[in-house]
């Protein structure tokens, strides 16, 4: 009887030494946990753990395969044949079929609200070649389709879960990842327990993910170094040399393949209001009062690269006819004195993240010496992409975090009534350049589309883009298992304490 009880006591000892709850830091709470209808990069975070693609990327950004197995395309590029990975199954224990991917693509490109309908504007169906065949059909080659697929638009979500809850599903997620959805308290929490029947069970070794939004970076680094978390993203830059003095905590650090830019209203909403919509010059004169090696030192301590393009300078898809310009503050009065203007008054909405109020606070200050008059409009951050979308802002401090394909970054963005088109521009030429950017195969052809798009972006300026920063994540020193990929995400495969 003693030994049971002690071989009972040992057993439970151990269980309890195996589960292990692994809880995370955010800089923002996420939007809607629904990736058709997500938006946010923290949302992406928690995706990684919940919702299971059908590819992936690796730490060098090629595409590999996640819930696909093999793909061919075909001899004129525009079909894409998958083969899947058999024994998958949802959260509900729905089977992942071509079925539950031709609902998925369909949903993502039809669903009123989605925010992937751009993102899949080619394709034109999805056909069940086999239960474990799904072929993708084009209305022309899509150069970043792999990628795009990498990503929100190649979640898979259980069709069964979504058709039973259509207007609430992101409340409930269900998935096909390697945790499943508990529970969320709004700006507080969001819980995920372990799926017992994932297919790659042996590289998940904790039982529980705990995400906590803690918007301001020092509170979070308090939190890390309490032991009241494991692991916190977006680290304060001011903070990095304490960190690496730590020996308790370790320090991750890779380039953004997004940026840090300023999105302005020009068209989104013509309420006369917005001086920087009413004259190209003086959106020129508001860039060339700012100095974005300036901004990277004070607002960044230099944990971040100069830029004023949708890709970093060192992408080859940088277009180098259309260099960075310096500040010129004399220039940007003479603009403004053209214009018409004197002291443009002027909100510059940002959220609250401790990163994107440094940005506005130098922003403010050094347009101030062109004789701007910028007020900060502090917003939770979920609240202002809504004010986004509504066009109630006059200059937005957003922060993308990138796509591995510069389509990506901007094609949401510039074309046309798609969905993340904040400013309103609505230019055909521009349309044209980016169907043209997406349906040429050869990168020597979309470097000289990307070449031609950047000097007519650089005419407009509908967003000034200022610098990519460096991602940087910081740990409990015990846990093992972290990669790096510019993407930003954090996968939980191989994540052991």
């Amino acid at each position: 009887m003693k030994k049971k009880l002690l071989w009972a006591l040992a057993l439970t000892a151990s269980c309890l030494a195996q589960a292990q709850t692994l809880r995370i830091g955010l800089a923002e709470d996420p939007d809607v946990l629904d990736p058709t209808m997500a938006r946010s990069f923290v949302g992406r975070i928690v995706f990684s753990s919940l919702c299971d693609k059908l590819f992936d990327l690796d730490e060098k950004l090629n595409t590999v395969p996640q819930l696909v197995t093999s793909h061919q395309w075909s001899p004129d590029n525009k079909a894409l044949t998958m083969k899947l990975r058999s024994g998958v199954t949802f959260h509900d224990g729905e089977k992942f079929d071509a079925a539950a991917v031709k609902f998925n693509i369909e949903r993502h490109k039809n669903m009123a609200g989605s925010n992937r309908r751009g993102e899949l504007a080619p394709v034109t169906s999805v056909d069940v070649v086999d239960s474990m065949t799904a072929r993708i059909n084009l209305s022309a080659p899509f150069s970043p389709l792999l990628t795009v697929l990498a990503d929100r638009a190649g979640m898979m979500v259980s069709p069964k879960a979504a058709q039973s809850n259509p207007t609430n599903f992101g409340t409930r997620p269900v998935c096909s990842g390697p945790f499943k959805f508990s529970e969320r308290v709004a700006q507080d929490r969001i819980v995920l327990e372990r799926y017992a029947d994932y297919w790659d069970k042996s590289k998940i070794h904790f039982d529980k993910i705990i995400y906590l939004p803690i918007v301001d970076a020092t509170v979070r680094l308090a939190n890390l170094r309490s032991g009241q978390l494991d692991l916190i993203e977006r680290v304060a830059p001011s903070d990095v040399a304490s960190i690496k003095k730590d020996k308790k905590l370790a320090l991750s650090r890779i380039t953004e393949l997004g940026y840090q830019g300023i999105t302005i209203n020009t068209r989104k909403t013509a309420d006369g209001k917005n001086p920087l919509a009413q004259d190209r010059r003086i959106r020129e004169a508001f860039e060339l009062s700012l100095d974005r090696a300036g901004i990277v030192q004070v607002a960044m301590d230099g944990e971040a690269a100069p830029g004023n393009q949708w890709v970093a300078p060192d992408n080859n898809f940088y277009a180098k006819n259309v260099p960075i310009p310096k500040r010129d503050i004399p220039r940007a009065k003479a603009l403004l004195k053209e214009a018409g203007v004197t002291n443009p008054s002027f909100t510059l909405m940002t959220p609250t993240t401790s990163d994107a109020q440094r940005v506005a606070q130098v922003v403010q200050s050094m347009a101030k010496e062109a004789g701007f008059d910028v007020k900060i409009q502090s917003t939770e951050f979920a609240t202002s992409l809504n004010l986004a979308d509504k066009g109630q802002f006059d200059a937005y401090v957003l922060a993308w975090s990138g796509r591995a394909d510069p389509d990506g970054n901007l094609f949401s963005f510039y074309g046309c009534k798609q969905p993340l088109n904040y400013s309103g521009e609505c230019n055909p030429l521009w349309d044209d350049l980016l169907n043209r950017s997406r349906n040429t195969l050869d990168t020597a052809g979309r470097i000289k589309v990307f070449a031609t798009l950047a000097a007519e972006a650089a005419k407009e300026i509908p967003i000034v883009y200022l610098y990519h920063r460096n991602w940087l994540w910081a740990y409990n020193q015990k846990l093992t298992g972290f990669k790096p990929i510019p993407d930003g995400l954090l996968r939980v495969q191989g994540l052991k304490m």
